[in-house]
């Protein structure tokens, strides 16, 4: 069965976007090549992306801009991001305006749990915030990737708001410093 792997950056304080969504906090350019390495293992580790639907218009849209610049320090990536087959949770759309994208409907926890019974490689998690709130409310995510930012807002959107009176424990799988003050944590359910 394929593992459903969350990616998310999230800052020191515990937030994922400040409340209204803004991620003016996270500095791709300020990541070295060890993170973004780090970030490309995971991705070849999958072959399928999840979103929510209100994230995947400005993902998409960001990624279709760079892949247009061959010369950017972004094209390898960029072209995988767009490759990638993508499945955007939605209650709201009937069809996908985004190409290399289907839509899943259904009950949240029946459509991911179809998608791990396929065969094929792990399933990689994008977000955005309330859509993985779901998938951690339902107890669907196997493996927990955090880019922990060396940044903290003071207040925004968590991911772990919907657990209610519920916990959650994991287990500390990997924890790697890197020289531009990120540091990556892989917790396992």
């Amino acid at each position: 069965m394929r593992k459903l792997k969350l990616q998310m950056n999230i800052t020191v304080d515990s937030f994922v976007a400040r409340p209204n969504g803004e991620l003016d906090w996270m500095k791709l350019e300020d990541w070295d090549d060890e993170v973004n390495n780090c970030v490309n293992e995971l991705i070849d580790s999958s072959d399928i992306i999840v979103m929510g639907r209100k994230m995947t218009d400005e993902f998409v849209n960001y990624w279709i801009k760079a892949v247009e610049n061959p010369e950017s320090s972004e094209y390898e990536f960029a072209k995988k991001m767009v490759d990638t087959p993508k499945v955007v949770f939605t209650k709201t759309l009937d069809e996908s305006p985004w190409a290399n994208t289907v839509l899943a409907k259904g009950d949240i926890g029946e459509e991911v749990n179809r998608l791990k019974n396929q065969t094929g490689k792990d399933i990689l998690v994008y977000g955005g915030a309330d859509f993985v709130s779901s998938l951690i409310k339902e107890n669907l995510i196997d493996e927990y990737n955090f880019f922990i930012i060396p940044t903290a807002i003071g207040r925004g959107m968590t991911l772990f708001g919907k657990l209610e009176d519920k916990s959650l424990s994991l287990k500390l799988n990997r924890s790697q410093s890197y020289n531009c003050g990120i540091v990556f944590n892989t917790y396992l359910k």
